[in-house]
Protein backbone atom coordinates (compact mmCIF):
# COMPACT_ATOMS: atom_id res chain seq x y z
CA UNK A 1 0.00 0.00 0.00
CA UNK A 2 1.61 3.49 -0.83
CA UNK A 3 1.41 6.59 1.18
CA UNK A 4 -1.34 8.11 -0.12
CA UNK A 5 -3.59 4.89 -0.16
CA UNK A 6 -2.48 4.60 3.35
CA UNK A 7 -4.11 8.49 4.28
CA UNK A 8 -7.07 7.65 2.59
CA UNK A 9 -7.64 4.60 4.11
CA UNK A 10 -6.82 6.30 7.67
CA UNK A 11 -9.24 9.34 6.66
CA UNK A 12 -12.23 7.17 5.37
CA UNK A 13 -11.71 5.04 8.54
CA UNK A 14 -11.20 8.44 11.38
CA UNK A 15 -14.61 9.94 9.54
CA UNK A 16 -16.92 6.83 8.73
CA UNK A 17 -19.11 8.46 10.95
CA UNK A 18 -19.08 11.81 9.55
CA UNK A 19 -21.12 12.53 6.38
CA UNK A 20 -19.49 14.43 3.70
CA UNK A 21 -18.97 16.83 2.46
CA UNK A 22 -16.18 17.69 5.41
CA UNK A 23 -13.08 18.99 5.78
CA UNK A 24 -10.74 17.56 8.28
CA UNK A 25 -6.88 19.17 9.43
CA UNK A 26 -4.18 16.20 9.75
CA UNK A 27 -2.61 17.62 12.79
CA UNK A 28 0.61 15.85 12.10
CA UNK A 29 1.17 17.23 8.76
CA UNK A 30 0.46 20.86 9.79
CA UNK A 31 2.51 20.59 12.74
CA UNK A 32 5.18 19.24 10.51
CA UNK A 33 4.40 21.96 8.43
CA UNK A 34 5.08 24.56 10.82
CA UNK A 35 8.51 23.12 11.97
CA UNK A 36 9.72 23.59 8.47
CA UNK A 37 8.79 26.67 8.43
CA UNK A 38 10.34 27.50 11.33
CA UNK A 39 13.56 25.81 10.27
CA UNK A 40 13.74 27.91 6.82
CA UNK A 41 12.80 30.87 8.23
CA UNK A 42 16.21 30.52 10.37
CA UNK A 43 15.74 32.12 13.46
CA UNK A 44 13.40 35.38 12.27
CA UNK A 45 9.99 35.14 13.71
CA UNK A 46 6.87 34.24 11.55
CA UNK A 47 3.88 36.57 11.25
CA UNK A 48 1.01 33.78 9.96
CA UNK A 49 -0.79 35.22 7.51
CA UNK A 50 -4.66 34.46 8.61
CA UNK A 51 -6.25 34.48 5.35
CA UNK A 52 -4.46 31.13 4.49
CA UNK A 53 -5.83 29.54 8.15
CA UNK A 54 -9.11 31.19 8.97
CA UNK A 55 -9.78 29.33 11.93
CA UNK A 56 -9.16 31.21 15.26
CA UNK A 57 -7.76 27.53 16.88
CA UNK A 58 -5.13 26.61 14.57
CA UNK A 59 -3.82 30.45 14.42
CA UNK A 60 -3.79 29.48 17.78
CA UNK A 61 -1.62 26.16 17.55
CA UNK A 62 0.60 27.69 15.46
CA UNK A 63 1.07 30.50 17.44
CA UNK A 64 1.81 28.49 20.45
CA UNK A 65 4.84 26.78 18.54
CA UNK A 66 8.48 28.47 19.15
CA UNK A 67 9.11 30.57 16.09
CA UNK A 68 5.84 32.19 15.80
CA UNK A 69 4.48 35.83 16.52
CA UNK A 70 1.57 37.58 15.82
CA UNK A 71 -0.66 37.39 12.76
CA UNK A 72 -1.33 39.53 9.40
CA UNK A 73 -5.17 39.77 8.72
CA UNK A 74 -6.76 40.31 5.53
CA UNK A 75 -9.50 43.13 6.48
CA UNK A 76 -10.04 46.00 9.24
CA UNK A 77 -12.89 43.75 10.51
CA UNK A 78 -11.39 40.52 11.26
CA UNK A 79 -8.29 42.58 12.62
CA UNK A 80 -10.72 44.00 15.51
CA UNK A 81 -12.52 40.77 15.96
CA UNK A 82 -8.82 39.07 16.54
CA UNK A 83 -7.68 41.82 19.01
CA UNK A 84 -11.37 41.80 20.98
CA UNK A 85 -10.59 37.66 20.95
CA UNK A 86 -6.98 37.97 22.49
CA UNK A 87 -4.80 38.19 19.57
CA UNK A 88 -1.98 41.08 20.73
CA UNK A 89 -0.23 41.42 17.62
CA UNK A 90 -2.62 42.36 14.63
CA UNK A 91 -0.89 43.21 11.44
CA UNK A 92 -3.73 44.30 8.39
CA UNK A 93 -2.01 43.68 5.51
CA UNK A 94 -4.14 45.71 3.10
CA UNK A 95 -5.18 49.20 3.07
CA UNK A 96 -8.84 49.69 4.11
CA UNK A 97 -11.79 51.78 3.82
CA UNK A 98 -14.18 50.56 6.55
CA UNK A 99 -15.16 53.96 8.22
CA UNK A 100 -17.26 52.36 11.02
CA UNK A 101 -14.01 49.82 11.81
CA UNK A 102 -11.55 52.91 12.23
CA UNK A 103 -14.28 54.48 14.57
CA UNK A 104 -14.04 51.88 16.39
CA UNK A 105 -9.95 51.78 16.23
CA UNK A 106 -9.43 55.24 16.91
CA UNK A 107 -11.59 55.25 19.91
CA UNK A 108 -10.52 51.97 21.90
CA UNK A 109 -6.78 51.84 23.42
CA UNK A 110 -6.93 48.00 23.29
CA UNK A 111 -7.73 48.22 19.45
CA UNK A 112 -5.30 50.77 18.97
CA UNK A 113 -2.37 49.23 20.91
CA UNK A 114 -2.94 45.34 19.22
CA UNK A 115 -3.65 46.40 15.37
CA UNK A 116 -1.42 48.10 12.75
CA UNK A 117 -3.03 49.02 9.70
CA UNK A 118 -1.52 49.52 6.03
CA UNK A 119 -1.11 52.32 3.99
CA UNK A 120 0.55 53.51 0.84
CA UNK A 121 -0.69 56.92 -0.01
CA UNK A 122 -1.65 60.03 2.01
CA UNK A 123 -5.15 59.89 0.76
CA UNK A 124 -5.70 56.98 3.50
CA UNK A 125 -5.09 59.00 6.03
CA UNK A 126 -7.15 61.25 4.90
CA UNK A 127 -10.11 58.43 5.75
CA UNK A 128 -8.94 57.54 8.43
CA UNK A 129 -9.07 61.00 10.27
CA UNK A 130 -12.18 61.57 8.70
CA UNK A 131 -13.73 58.03 10.26
CA UNK A 132 -12.66 58.77 13.96
CA UNK A 133 -15.72 60.57 14.95
CA UNK A 134 -13.69 61.64 18.19
CA UNK A 135 -11.79 59.03 18.84
CA UNK A 136 -8.45 60.68 19.67
CA UNK A 137 -6.02 57.21 19.85
CA UNK A 138 -2.63 56.92 17.84
CA UNK A 139 -2.93 54.77 14.73
CA UNK A 140 0.03 52.31 14.32
CA UNK A 141 0.51 52.21 10.06
CA UNK A 142 2.69 50.36 8.32
CA UNK A 143 3.81 51.32 4.94
CA UNK A 144 3.72 48.87 2.13
CA UNK A 145 6.69 49.09 -0.99
CA UNK A 146 5.91 47.66 -4.13
CA UNK A 147 8.02 44.54 -4.72
CA UNK A 148 7.56 44.45 -8.63
CA UNK A 149 10.53 44.07 -10.92
CA UNK A 150 10.68 46.22 -13.46
CA UNK A 151 12.77 45.58 -16.46
CA UNK A 152 13.81 47.88 -19.67
CA UNK A 153 12.63 50.93 -18.22
CA UNK A 154 9.96 50.11 -16.70
CA UNK A 155 8.02 49.06 -19.82
CA UNK A 156 8.06 45.45 -18.44
CA UNK A 157 6.22 44.94 -15.14
CA UNK A 158 6.82 41.67 -13.09
CA UNK A 159 4.76 41.28 -10.10
CA UNK A 160 1.46 42.01 -8.27
CA UNK A 161 -0.16 45.49 -8.91
CA UNK A 162 -0.22 46.29 -5.10
CA UNK A 163 1.38 49.55 -3.55
CA UNK A 164 2.38 52.66 -5.73
CA UNK A 165 5.97 52.96 -3.68
CA UNK A 166 8.90 51.79 -5.42
CA UNK A 167 11.57 53.79 -4.75
CA UNK A 168 13.25 54.72 -1.05
CA UNK A 169 12.84 57.94 -1.96
CA UNK A 170 8.98 57.28 -2.67
CA UNK A 171 8.05 55.71 1.01
CA UNK A 172 10.30 57.77 2.94
CA UNK A 173 8.39 60.70 1.89
CA UNK A 174 5.44 58.66 3.04
CA UNK A 175 7.18 58.27 6.24
CA UNK A 176 7.65 61.68 6.74
CA UNK A 177 4.29 62.84 5.86
CA UNK A 178 3.23 60.36 8.80
CA UNK A 179 5.30 61.93 11.64
CA UNK A 180 4.26 64.95 10.56
CA UNK A 181 0.54 64.43 11.18
CA UNK A 182 -0.83 64.10 14.54
CA UNK A 183 -2.37 60.63 15.46
CA UNK A 184 -0.53 58.70 13.31
CA UNK A 185 2.67 56.70 14.30
CA UNK A 186 4.73 54.83 11.44
CA UNK A 187 5.42 51.40 13.50
CA UNK A 188 6.56 49.48 10.07
CA UNK A 189 7.44 48.29 6.40
CA UNK A 190 5.85 45.27 4.39
CA UNK A 191 6.80 44.13 1.01
CA UNK A 192 5.50 41.01 -0.26
CA UNK A 193 7.18 39.42 -2.97
CA UNK A 194 4.34 37.59 -4.32
CA UNK A 195 6.04 36.61 -7.77
CA UNK A 196 8.58 34.42 -5.87
CA UNK A 197 6.77 33.50 -3.03
CA UNK A 198 3.61 32.14 -4.46
CA UNK A 199 4.78 31.26 -8.60
CA UNK A 200 5.71 27.69 -8.69
CA UNK A 201 9.25 27.18 -10.33
CA UNK A 202 8.80 23.20 -10.73
CA UNK A 203 5.50 23.69 -12.78
CA UNK A 204 5.02 19.79 -14.16
CA UNK A 205 5.35 19.20 -17.90
CA UNK A 206 6.52 22.99 -18.41
CA UNK A 207 10.10 22.65 -17.86
CA UNK A 208 10.93 25.52 -20.40
CA UNK A 209 8.28 27.79 -18.43
CA UNK A 210 9.38 26.43 -14.88
CA UNK A 211 13.32 27.36 -16.27
CA UNK A 212 12.09 31.06 -17.05
CA UNK A 213 10.65 31.21 -13.74
CA UNK A 214 13.28 30.32 -11.59
CA UNK A 215 15.66 32.70 -14.11
CA UNK A 216 13.26 35.69 -12.92
CA UNK A 217 12.56 34.64 -9.07
CA UNK A 218 16.45 34.71 -8.95
CA UNK A 219 16.27 38.25 -10.65
CA UNK A 220 13.97 39.29 -8.63
CA UNK A 221 15.31 38.35 -5.29
CA UNK A 222 18.77 40.15 -6.15
CA UNK A 223 16.96 43.36 -7.13
CA UNK A 224 14.79 43.39 -3.86
CA UNK A 225 16.88 42.56 -1.62
CA UNK A 226 19.15 45.53 -2.47
CA UNK A 227 16.10 48.19 -2.85
CA UNK A 228 14.50 46.74 0.06
CA UNK A 229 17.78 47.53 2.49
CA UNK A 230 18.37 50.56 1.17
CA UNK A 231 14.30 51.21 1.54
CA UNK A 232 14.59 50.36 5.22
CA UNK A 233 17.67 52.90 5.54
CA UNK A 234 15.40 55.58 4.67
CA UNK A 235 12.89 54.71 6.63
CA UNK A 236 14.79 54.65 9.36
CA UNK A 237 16.49 57.79 8.81
CA UNK A 238 12.96 58.92 9.18
CA UNK A 239 11.98 57.15 11.73
CA UNK A 240 14.64 55.32 14.23
CA UNK A 241 12.39 53.47 16.26
CA UNK A 242 10.71 51.35 13.19
CA UNK A 243 9.73 47.98 15.06
CA UNK A 244 9.91 45.43 12.37
CA UNK A 245 10.26 44.64 8.62
CA UNK A 246 8.25 42.06 7.03
CA UNK A 247 8.98 39.88 3.77
CA UNK A 248 8.40 36.34 2.19
CA UNK A 249 5.59 34.45 1.56
CA UNK A 250 5.41 30.39 2.16
CA UNK A 251 7.64 29.95 -1.21
CA UNK A 252 10.12 32.17 -0.18
CA UNK A 253 10.25 31.75 3.75
CA UNK A 254 14.57 31.01 3.18
CA UNK A 255 15.44 33.36 0.91
CA UNK A 256 13.30 36.64 2.18
CA UNK A 257 14.84 35.44 5.81
CA UNK A 258 18.11 35.54 4.89
CA UNK A 259 18.16 39.46 3.61
CA UNK A 260 19.51 41.38 6.96
CA UNK A 261 16.88 44.35 6.58
CA UNK A 262 14.00 41.96 7.14
CA UNK A 263 13.03 41.26 10.65
CA UNK A 264 10.04 39.21 10.47
CA UNK A 265 8.46 36.50 7.97
CA UNK A 266 4.68 36.06 6.63
CA UNK A 267 3.79 32.85 5.82
CA UNK A 268 0.17 30.85 6.28
CA UNK A 269 -0.16 28.88 3.56
CA UNK A 270 2.85 26.90 4.22
CA UNK A 271 0.52 24.85 7.09
CA UNK A 272 -2.21 23.60 5.13
CA UNK A 273 -0.40 23.14 1.88
CA UNK A 274 -3.17 23.21 -0.83
CA UNK A 275 -2.10 22.55 -4.02
CA UNK A 276 -0.42 25.45 -5.51
CA UNK A 277 1.86 24.67 -3.80
CA UNK A 278 3.49 21.46 -5.14
CA UNK A 279 5.45 23.17 -7.87
CA UNK A 280 8.19 24.54 -5.89
CA UNK A 281 11.69 23.25 -5.98
CA UNK A 282 12.74 24.99 -2.87
CA UNK A 283 10.57 22.78 -0.18
CA UNK A 284 8.38 19.88 0.14
CA UNK A 285 5.51 20.50 2.26
CA UNK A 286 3.04 17.74 3.61
CA UNK A 287 -0.82 18.14 2.79
CA UNK A 288 -2.51 18.85 5.71
CA UNK A 289 -6.15 20.02 4.87
CA UNK A 290 -8.41 18.10 2.87
CA UNK A 291 -12.25 18.00 2.19
CA UNK A 292 -14.32 15.07 0.95
CA UNK A 293 -17.21 14.89 -1.43
CA UNK A 294 -19.61 11.90 -1.14
CA UNK A 295 -19.94 9.43 -3.99
CA UNK A 296 -23.89 10.20 -5.42
CA UNK A 297 -23.94 8.58 -8.94
CA UNK A 298 -22.36 5.98 -11.08
CA UNK A 299 -23.14 7.26 -14.62
CA UNK A 300 -20.71 4.46 -16.49
CA UNK A 301 -17.53 2.60 -16.08
CA UNK A 302 -14.93 4.92 -15.38
CA UNK A 303 -16.92 7.51 -14.22
CA UNK A 304 -18.15 8.54 -10.88
CA UNK A 305 -20.39 11.90 -9.77
CA UNK A 306 -19.93 13.61 -6.35
CA UNK A 307 -21.95 16.42 -4.81
CA UNK A 308 -20.61 19.54 -4.98
CA UNK A 309 -17.28 20.60 -5.64
CA UNK A 310 -17.31 23.62 -7.37
CA UNK A 311 -14.66 25.57 -5.38
CA UNK A 312 -11.94 27.69 -7.73
CA UNK A 313 -9.82 29.45 -5.91
CA UNK A 314 -8.96 33.29 -6.67
CA UNK A 315 -6.36 34.52 -9.40
CA UNK A 316 -6.41 34.44 -12.75
CA UNK A 317 -9.00 31.74 -14.26
CA UNK A 318 -7.60 28.36 -15.27
CA UNK A 319 -7.10 24.87 -14.36
CA UNK A 320 -4.99 25.36 -11.56
CA UNK A 321 -7.27 27.49 -9.45
CA UNK A 322 -9.40 24.28 -9.27
CA UNK A 323 -9.94 21.89 -6.10
CA UNK A 324 -7.57 18.40 -7.04
CA UNK A 325 -9.29 15.27 -7.03
CA UNK A 326 -6.74 13.50 -4.26
CA UNK A 327 -7.61 10.00 -2.74
CA UNK A 328 -8.30 7.65 -4.15
CA UNK A 329 -4.96 8.36 -6.94
CA UNK A 330 -5.88 8.23 -10.48
CA UNK A 331 -9.31 10.44 -10.59
CA UNK A 332 -9.71 13.43 -12.45
CA UNK A 333 -11.96 15.88 -14.40
CA UNK A 334 -14.21 15.49 -16.95
CA UNK A 335 -12.87 17.95 -19.62
CA UNK A 336 -16.44 19.01 -20.66
CA UNK A 337 -17.87 19.78 -17.39
CA UNK A 338 -14.77 20.36 -14.84
CA UNK A 339 -15.73 20.87 -11.51
CA UNK A 340 -19.53 21.50 -10.80
CA UNK A 341 -21.38 23.76 -8.39
CA UNK A 342 -23.85 20.53 -7.60
CA UNK A 343 -22.15 17.48 -8.64
CA UNK A 344 -18.85 16.69 -10.09
CA UNK A 345 -18.10 14.02 -12.28
CA UNK A 346 -14.65 12.17 -12.10
CA UNK A 347 -13.27 9.69 -14.85
CA UNK A 348 -10.61 7.33 -14.09
CA UNK A 349 -10.11 3.39 -13.54
CA UNK A 350 -10.48 4.07 -9.32
CA UNK A 351 -13.87 4.85 -9.94
CA UNK A 352 -15.32 1.42 -10.76
CA UNK A 353 -14.12 0.75 -7.23
CA UNK A 354 -16.50 3.37 -5.75
CA UNK A 355 -19.88 2.97 -4.02
CA UNK A 356 -22.29 5.15 -3.92
CA UNK A 357 -21.61 7.17 -0.09
CA UNK A 358 -17.68 6.70 -0.37
CA UNK A 359 -15.86 9.73 0.18
CA UNK A 360 -13.44 11.08 -2.41
CA UNK A 361 -10.97 13.73 -0.90
CA UNK A 362 -9.51 16.80 -2.52
CA UNK A 363 -6.82 19.45 -1.69
CA UNK A 364 -8.41 23.12 -2.23
CA UNK A 365 -6.32 25.10 -5.12
CA UNK A 366 -5.29 27.35 -2.51
CA UNK A 367 -5.19 27.50 1.60
CA UNK A 368 -7.14 29.44 3.77
CA UNK A 369 -10.54 29.30 1.15
CA UNK A 370 -11.47 26.14 1.59
CA UNK A 371 -12.92 27.77 4.80
CA UNK A 372 -15.26 29.53 3.02
CA UNK A 373 -16.66 26.42 2.04
CA UNK A 374 -17.19 24.40 5.32
CA UNK A 375 -18.31 25.63 8.89
CA UNK A 376 -15.86 23.40 10.71
CA UNK A 377 -12.74 21.72 10.22
CA UNK A 378 -12.49 17.89 11.80
CA UNK A 379 -8.36 17.75 13.53
CA UNK A 380 -7.15 14.37 13.24
CA UNK A 381 -4.69 13.13 14.94
CA UNK A 382 -3.42 9.39 14.15
CA UNK A 383 -6.58 7.31 13.96
CA UNK A 384 -9.11 9.64 15.59
CA UNK A 385 -10.85 12.78 15.10
CA UNK A 386 -9.55 14.92 18.28
CA UNK A 387 -11.52 17.99 17.89
CA UNK A 388 -13.72 19.95 15.45
CA UNK A 389 -13.28 23.64 15.62
CA UNK A 390 -15.16 26.24 13.96
CA UNK A 391 -13.68 28.03 10.59
CA UNK A 392 -14.54 31.99 10.82
CA UNK A 393 -17.73 30.77 8.74
CA UNK A 394 -18.41 28.57 11.70
CA UNK A 395 -18.02 31.73 13.86
CA UNK A 396 -20.71 33.49 11.38
CA UNK A 397 -18.21 35.32 10.16
CA UNK A 398 -17.50 36.16 5.94
CA UNK A 399 -15.08 39.05 6.40
CA UNK A 400 -14.58 39.32 2.48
Amino acid sequence: MTARAADRARYDRVTAHLDAPVAIVDLEAFDANADDLVRRAGGKPIRVASKSVRCRALLERALARDGFAGVMSFTLAESLWLARSGFEDVLLAYPSADRARYAELAADPKLASAVTVMIDDPAQLDLIDAARDGGREVVRVCLELDTSLRLLGGRVRVGARRSPLHSPAQIADLARTVARRPGFEVVGIMAYEGHVAGVGDAVAGRPLRSRAVRLMQAAARRELAERRAAVVRAVRAVVPGLEFVNGGGTGSVQHTAAEDAVTEIAAGSGLYVPRLFDNYTSFRGRPAALFAQPVVRRPGVGVVAVLGGGYPASGAPGADRLPGPYLPEGLRYDSQEGAGEVQTPLIGSPADDLLIGDKVWFRHAKAGELCERFDALHLVAGDAVTATVPTYRGEGHAFL
